[in-house]
């Protein structure tokens, strides 16, 4: 019989509907019932894509008898990370206090007033490894909060006090400055793995935030070594088993230092991300393999992400058949059976699927660790390929719509599909973002928005500050590519709800709005993750509005909110990516490019293009006729053809009407432009 869970939006909390274990979802109604049988709360935070969610799930929610325990002398809540991501960090910050480390499934247990007392992550069901079983921390934990219940009030206590004491650093200072940026470079030189590429060892991450500051950096000072570690880590995530080489797209890590074997499963957000970082690396040196694996993860996300409603999926799983990479894992012999005895063995040694197999059960992940020499033997084997895989039983698919992981992606897609003329990519996009409006904007009467949605149904879950910037800058993007003022109005709204509900008094933001409850503190992290800071992207997005708008409160706001990066950021870049990718575009102007042209004047798309592909940190465009957005008011059209005004701050230099002026201006770094 399925529990209350099945009543869910969430795919994930929908995965454990049919659980004997008694799950509500998180609110008070889970924490009264707690206190009216007078038995602690255990909280499960997962998500759908996790592949030790499922192995946990599998041995011990499923388990009769594990379930009749936890029923007995529990409340058990089940959270989605990815819906929740405030009651997430709060508990993370928590599991990592007490163990030392994070990750997922997380196991908390709280008491009446939601303060932990223990937590851990994966609890097998028999000990090992260290690690007790989890039914004997279920049995322990009951017997302590019967017995010595002062005990673990004092515990829970002392853990949030803890908590609640941390400060950040002090961010109220100026934004980083050139030497600030130099020292962040110096510092990742020295955590740079010279020969496979990335940061640290193993398991790699990909550092997409990094990259981005990186490729900025470079095109603000010409530096070498900042280009030759972003080009050294590109390379060698899209020729490793990361890159899935028949379908595109990347995994979320990989388990080891070469970027060979991956934690299966792909997340939006990275693919987002990565989609643009490597359309910005071509736009910086015109890499073929930049190129291509920029259309192969357009293709895979408009392949097999986007929902019927035009939003775009979560994540898809890391398993299939019960087992994880089934889908995307060969050996020889499948290779020989799909390609003939010519192909199948070329194939294996091209895509080093050996004999033992670098995966498991004899199994490899494919890699392309050389182009092919013969590129057209090569595109009908992948085709061959990727046609039998897709007989295979596919992962799962998380089809929620994550507001801030779709703003990621219209940014991405609206972005890529400029630079490399695919205006299918910018239509997916628009339709993305006009998702967003109807049902996580509309939602409510009033202008903020709602977390998730599904099947074009709104969730019941506030935006965090996440959301507001992620979607304000994939506005800012669709109006950059299609000069509709309409996007760049919207985002002004999001970004003027998220500065009323979310600053706080030191120039930064907290992560949720200052009407939500029910939680026992209130979340602030500037730092990176998994992805962007939301502190520093809503930052650069008040500094984009700004240069796009003449507003200048938002690059007030943006550089005051940046000072926590020259703080933390030259000592620590890696958790400081973002903010100093943004800090670039600050040094930079950013230049804003107004190009007008009289309505109908064929020739501005070459203009228009031109202008995107400025390399200049945080570069804005606006163009169309004269009066269009705030960028082209009161700048005319001087003689019969397009006309650019490159400005800083709105104050602008002359007129440029030679585009060979233009590319020298903004940086058109090694592309040849078409005549």
């Amino acid at each position: 019989m399925p529990n209350r869970l099945a009543r869910s939006t969430s795919p994930y909390l929908q995965q454990h509907a049919d659980n004997p274990v008694d799950w509500q979802e998180w609110g008070e109604e889970a924490f009264d019932e707690a206190r009216r049988r007078d038995v602690p709360v255990f909280l499960s935070i997962g998500y759908s894509a996790c592949h030790w969610c499922h192995v946990m799930a599998h041995e011990s929610f499923e388990d009769d008898e594990v379930a009749r325990y936890l029923n007995d002398h529990f409340v058990s809540i089940k959270v989605d990370r990815e819906e929740r991501p405030d009651v997430d960090s709060i508990y993370m910050d928590a599991t990592v206090s007490l163990t030392g480390h994070g990750g997922w499934p997380m196991s908390v247990f709280l008491d009446h007033d939601g303060r932990p007392f223990y937590a851990g992550t994966y609890f097998p069901p028999e000990a090992r490894h260290n690690l007790p079983s989890f039914g004997q921390v279920l049995q322990a934990l009951s017997e302590a909060w019967r017995d010595r219940r002062d005990d673990v009030i004092a515990a829970g206590t002392r853990i949030t006090s803890a908590l609640a004491a941390r400060r950040l650093p002090e961010a109220d200072a100026a934004p980083p400055s050139m030497e600030d940026l130099a020292e962040a470079v110096r510092t990742l030189e020295q955590q740079f793995d010279e020969r496979w590429g990335g940061f640290g060892g193993a398991p790699k991450f990909p550092p997409s935030m990094v990259l981005e500051f990186l490729l900025r950096y470079n095109a603000l000072t010409d530096d070498a070594a900042a280009l030759r570690m972003a080009e050294t880590t590109l390379e060698a995530m899209a020729r490793g088993g990361m890159y899935d080489q028949l379908g595109g797209g990347f995994a979320r890590y990989s388990v080891d230092a070469r970027w060979i074997v991956p934690h299966f499963e792909k997340m939006l957000y990275d693919n987002a991300l990565l989609l643009r970082v490597y359309a910005h690396w071509w736009r910086l040196t015109s890499s073929p393999i930049a190129e291509r694996v920029v259309r192969e993860t357009a293709d895979f996300l408009l392949r097999e992400m986007r929902t019927p409603e035009g939003g775009f999926a979560a994540a898809l799983d890391a398993d299939s058949e019960g087992r994880e990479g089934a889908f995307y894992a060969w050996d020889r012999a499948q290779l020989v059976d799909v390609l003939g005895a010519d192909d199948g063995p070329w194939a294996a040694d091209l895509l080093k699927v050996t004999d033992a197999g670098t995966f498991e059960h004899g199994l490899s992940t494919l890699q392309l660790l050389h182009d092919p020499d013969d590129p057209v033997r090569w595109a009908g084997v992948r085709a061959r390929l990727f046609e039998a895989r897709a007989l295979r039983v596919r992962p799962g698919r998380d089809d929620k719509v994550v507001a801030s992981w779709n703003g990621l992606t219209i940014a991405a897609l609206g972005e890529a599909g400029a630079l490399l003329r695919e205006p299918e990519w910018i239509e997916a996009a628009a339709a993305a973002a006009d998702l967003l409006v109807a049902v996580h904007l509309g939602a409510q009467d009033d202008d903020r928005l709602v977390r998730t949605s599904r099947d074009g149904s709104a969730g019941g879950t506030a935006g965090v500050l996440d959301d507001y910037a992620c979607v304000a800058e994939g506005l800012q993007v669709l109006h950059q590519v299609t000069g509709d003022e309409e996007w760049l109005v919207l985002a002004g709204i999001l970004i003027d709800v998220a500065v009323q509900h979310f600053a706080d008094d030191e120039g930064g933001f907290y992560a949720v709005a200052d009407d939500v409850t029910g939680l026992i503190q209130r979340p602030r992290d500037a730092t990176d993750n998994a992805e962007p800071s939301a502190w520093t992207s809503l930052a650069n997005a008040c500094l984009t509005q700004s240069a796009l708008t003449g507003v200048p409160e938002y690059r007030t706001i943006a550089e005051r909110a940046l000072g926590i990066v020259t703080t933390i950021g030259p000592r620590s870049p890696r958790a400081m990516g973002w903010g100093l990718a943004s800090a670039c575009a600050v040094l930079a102007g950013p230049l804003e490019v107004g190009l007008v042209a009289d309505a109908g004047d064929d020739t501005l798309g070459r203009w228009w293009w031109t202008a995107l592909m400025g390399t200049s940190p945080g570069l804005v465009v606006s163009a169309g006729a004269p009066d269009d957005a705030p960028l082209l008011r009161d700048r005319p059209v001087l003689g019969d053809q397009p006309t650019a005004y490159v400005c800083r701050s709105f104050t602008c230099e002359r007129p440029i009407t030679d585009m060979s002026d233009l590319v020298r201006r903004i940086s058109v770094r090694t592309r040849a432009l078409e005549g």
